[in-house]
């Protein structure tokens, strides 16, 4: 037997299916047990699922943020750009913001509304109700823009790569499997396989890095990163794409990532991602009956400091195996024609016969897992915000039938509009400029009802409308446009070149900046909240005193690793 074979052999089929049935039995027995123990259909416990222990809880919301864009996308930005999108990935100290504010926030109006709570939910009631409808809205957009679209594109790809099997049957087939088990598992199923993949993943990944390192310096893993080094610092003409900021207006990659814009920028969609995204959110919020404020604040708070630990190993996981991929193939060592191929071409050239299946089981539980956390997301966010209240009344088991009706609209939808992605942006920087037409409006409307209690209901409202229909233009704009490369003629674009030529990054900034200026001036002139409104952004002396006794030099110190980790990052990549 060839062990050192370059394609997938008998053994690594074998691994495969054994581990795919292991997965089943295990994600089945999960579910049967927590069925029991509920005794029937739950809308809560299928959409939320419930009080999970912190260390599920981190490795949840790890395995829901990776997906097929990182084992496609990230690696292959790291081949074509080095550690430019390394901004995006090491947001370890991001999450530390969900766990630290804004839990203590949200559980504060879970005990006011007597259940637990949506995003939408929190803004309906600091806001107006049509705020989280839009809220809503804006969210289901983004899934079907986003995650549905990007992950059969990039799901397609790696399979097609890694089995050479053909894009549109794995695309299909990993939108197929992910809604099936999505409409069967509910949250038990994506937080049981969560648990399951991560470890796999994680492993198997620092092996594709270190094996791939030693490929590369000759069975020496340190001189291997030096090579590697060495050949990223001469790409870009020169200036090197071994590091995160760009400086000089010389430097290509300065139009795209420029200067300290990129820092910021990434801050905006990762304060909308982290703190106020459904999908991540949900993660925290499911709670046992009966449960003390402390306690819910200390599990989810301590869930997303090991979420913190775990974020900060993407760029190690992905975008770094996509710099060596991009070495080995410049030493012809490995044949890479495409950036997007960087990763699944290293799982096939460095990893030994069997350890390869054994990794692939991984890489298929992160995919299904993150696709299946959305999906449970729009799930949740139409039952609980537009169906449930015009539907009162009903049984448990038709509330979780018009969730899983409501996945499989989000998967027709997501296919539909996957032929329009086609056509534009790489990848990973599609994902990122979708989002920071989303993400500024999310992150006015949150930050400044928390923040401010002299913000307005209607300024609430009316920031979300504009800040939705701005981004929505310029989205027009980036499809016509090609995101602002193509050379467009006619009064109207030229006079209108600011809007749609704009960097990406720099009309993020400054439209998060005009929607804060804007709900300033709107709420000077409309009707000011209620005392309930204020109240549900105000600590009672005992809620402050439950948030003080949640937490622990424990868990000051992780958080301090945390923070510590993605400064070191930070400062070696400068």
């Amino acid at each position: 037997m060839n062990w050192s074979s370059q394609e997938f052999i008998a053994i690594d089929w074998a691994v495969l299916a054994l581990g795919v049935v292991g997965v089943v039995w295990a994600v089945w027995r999960a579910i049967v047990k927590d069925k029991k123990a509920q005794q029937g259909e739950d809308s809560s416990a299928y959409l939320f699922g419930k009080g999970e222990p912190w260390y599920v809880i981190g490795m949840a919301i790890f395995a829901a943020n990776i997906g097929s864009e990182h084992l496609v996308g990230l690696a292959g930005t790291g081949a074509k750009s080095g550690v430019g999108m390394a901004h995006w990935e090491m947001q370890g100290w991001m999450i530390l913001i969900l766990g630290w504010l804004f839990v203590p926030f949200y559980q504060l109006l879970i005990n006011k509304m007597g259940k637990i709570i949506t995003m939408p939910d929190f803004l309906k009631f600091r806001y107006t109700q049509r705020t989280g409808s839009w809220l809503s809205i804006i969210t289901l957009v983004a899934y079907i823009l986003t995650k549905v679209s990007v992950t059969a594109l990039t799901g397609g790809i790696f399979f097609e790569y890694l089995w050479g099997l053909n894009f549109w049957v794995g695309a299909i087939g990993l939108i197929l499997l992910t809604t099936v088990f999505t409409v069967f598992g509910g949250m038990k199923g994506v937080m049981t396989l969560s648990t399951i993949q991560t470890p796999i993943l994680v492993i198997g990944s620092f092996l594709v890095l270190f094996l791939g390192l030693a490929t590369l310096g000759g069975g020496n893993i340190a001189e291997g990163w030096t090579s590697m080094m060495s050949y990223c610092d001469q790409l870009n003409n020169g200036y090197g794409t071994t590091h995160m900021f760009h400086w000089e207006e010389g430097d290509s990659m300065y139009q795209e990532y420029p200067g300290f814009v990129v820092f910021l920028g990434a801050t905006i969609i990762g304060f909308w991602y982290w703190c106020t995204d459904q999908h991540i959110v949900q993660r925290v919020l499911g709670q046992v009956p009966g449960e003390s404020n402390e306690e819910v604040m200390k599990r989810a708070r301590r869930g997303t400091i090991a979420a913190g630990f775990f974020k900060c190993l993407p760029c190690f996981m992905f975008l770094i195996p996509g710099m060596i991929a991009a070495a080995l193939a410049e030493k012809g060592v490995i044949q890479m024609e495409e950036t997007d191929a960087a990763f699944a071409i290293m799982v096939k050239s460095v990893l030994p016969a069997g350890i390869k299946g054994i990794v692939t089981i991984g890489f298929i539980c992160a995919l299904v897992a993150s696709l299946a956390a959305f999906f449970n997301s729009c799930a949740t966010l139409f039952t609980e915000d537009f169906y449930k209240p015009l539907k009162k009344g009903m049984t448990e088991e038709h509330y979780v039938f018009v969730g899983r009706v409501a996945t499989v609209v989000v998967v027709v939808l997501g296919f539909l509009w996957l032929p329009i992605m086609m056509k534009m942006d790489t990848l990973y920087n599609y994902l990122q400029g979708i989002q920071s037409l989303l993400a500024p409006a999310m992150v006015a409307v949150f930050a400044m009802g928390i923040f401010s209690k002299k913000i307005t209901p209607l300024a609430g409202e009316y920031t979300m409308i504009v800040g939705f229909l701005i981004g929505m233009v310029r989205l027009v704009t980036n499809v016509i446009t090609d995101t602002g490369k193509a050379a467009m003629d006619g009064a109207f674009w030229e006079y209108t070149s600011w809007f749609w030529q704009t960097n990406w990054l720099v009309f993020e900034c400054w439209l998060l900046v005009f929607l804060i200026l804007f709900m300033v001036v709107v709420s000077c002139f409309t009707p000011a909240p209620s005392r309930e409104q204020v109240e549900a952004i105000t600590f009672t002396a005992d809620f402050k005193k439950s948030i003080r006794s949640s937490w622990s030099a424990f868990d000051i110190i992780g958080t301090l690793l945390v923070i510590g980790m993605c400064s070191c990052f930070y400062a070696y990549f400068w």
